[in-house]
């Protein structure tokens, strides 16, 4: 038996050097994931209890790390998403490793529905709300397009488009309009503030349009518009002989309190039937909000207004211009009511001016 001996246990210069070294790269990499951990934590408590959303390449990147470490390491540490979370991941790339799928969709049989067809069957379908799949597969074989009816209402359904019993009873906002384009209508109120004897007043503003050729009438401007006045309005609106709705069909209405007495009056009194559009929708109004828009930054708030007979000249005013002197997109770029100069080729060109130079049209001064 060999008596044990401290020399026996004395390190070499280089086995020293190598175990210090050690040590100290240990100790370093201990103070790297401490810093790191501080990192992510401050992360997280930044973003609170917000939800990191990773993409699949990020998340299998995490978990052939994590994998490598385990579970219990990874405990130790402070991740972004917890260690389960990241063995859960992958599990199920494990399962989409032996998920076939693919490569049953590669096995003989009947072949999908062309990209074409499918897009074809969506635009019968909402085109034509009462089209059943019959109908539809009728169509279709029109066009040379040979597929079964269980095939159209398997794509209607995919795509979130219900059968014809639930279908045909909702009719599209585009649809709507397109459907009753000539006789409908759109009101709607503006307010400006005008300087009076009594100060500042606010005055409401009744504007009414025409959809389909963008004319518009100023019913009426009162400080007030109450029960009483906004009846009288409607009144003056649907007059069978001189009323700028007597022959309207639908009138867009918002749900603003002030317009009830109007919408009770054309119920009531009216074959004009009353679109009550939903709540905070001015964009199911965008024709009329479209018109506001530019009668406020054309003229009204580019004037100051003293007494009510000021506002409604300036209305009178950007009315004139807006119909007869105003290009409209809407209207592929034409006026509203073209005089006889437009078109020339000949004459000297004119300049006529409204509201003070802030409305101009140019024209060619027929010889």
């Amino acid at each position: 038996m060999v008596d044990w001996c401290p020399m026996n246990f004395i390190l070499k210069p280089r086995q020293l050097f190598f175990l210090i070294l050690s040590g100290w790269v240990n100790r370093r990499q201990q103070e790297i994931i401490e810093f790191q951990n501080a990192q992510i934590q401050a992360l997280m408590d930044k973003m609170g209890r917000k939800r990191i959303l990773l993409t699949d390449d990020q998340r299998r990147i995490l978990v052939v790390k994590g994998k490598a470490l385990g579970r219990k390491t990874m405990m130790e540490l402070t991740t972004i998403v917890a260690p389960d979370t990241i063995l859960r991941w992958h599990r199920r790339l494990i399962a989409e490793k032996w998920d076939y799928t693919d490569r049953k969709r590669d096995a003989p049989g009947r072949p999908p529905t062309s990209d074409d067809v499918v897009q074809l069957v969506l635009r019968m379908a909402e085109e034509n709300p009462t089209w059943g799949y019959d109908r539809i597969q009728g169509a279709l074989a029109n066009l040379g397009l040979h597929i079964s009816d269980t095939t159209v209402g398997n794509i209607l359904r995919e795509n979130g488009i219900e059968p014809v019993p639930e279908r045909k009873h909702r009719t599209s906002w585009k649809t709507f309009l397109k459907a009753h384009w000539d006789s409908i209508a759109a009101v709607d109120f503006t307010t400006v503030e005008v300087w009076t004897r009594n100060g500042l007043i606010t005055f409401y503003i009744l504007v009414v349009m025409r959809l389909k050729t963008r004319r518009v009438e100023i019913a009426g401007v009162t400080e007030n518009p109450n029960g009483d006045w906004t009846r009288q309005m409607a009144r003056n609106l649907t007059d069978c002989d001189e009323g700028f709705l007597k022959d309207a069909s639908h009138l867009i209405v918002d749900r603003d309190t002030k317009f009830v007495p109007l919408r009770t009056y054309v119920d009531d009194l009216t074959d004009t039937e009353i679109v009550l559009l939903p709540a905070r929708s001015p964009n199911l109004n965008a024709h009329l909000e479209r018109y506001m828009r530019s009668m406020r930054s054309e003229s009204l708030d580019r004037m100051i207004f003293f007494g009510r007979d000021s506002l409604e000249s300036a209305l009178k005013e950007f009315t004139a211009h807006y119909h007869g002197e105003r290009n409209h997109q809407g209207l592929g770029n034409c006026l509203i009511d073209p005089g006889g100069e437009v078109g020339q080729e000949i004459g000297e060109v004119q300049c006529r001016e409204r509201l003070g130079g802030l409305l101009r049209y140019y024209y060619r001064d027929a010889a």
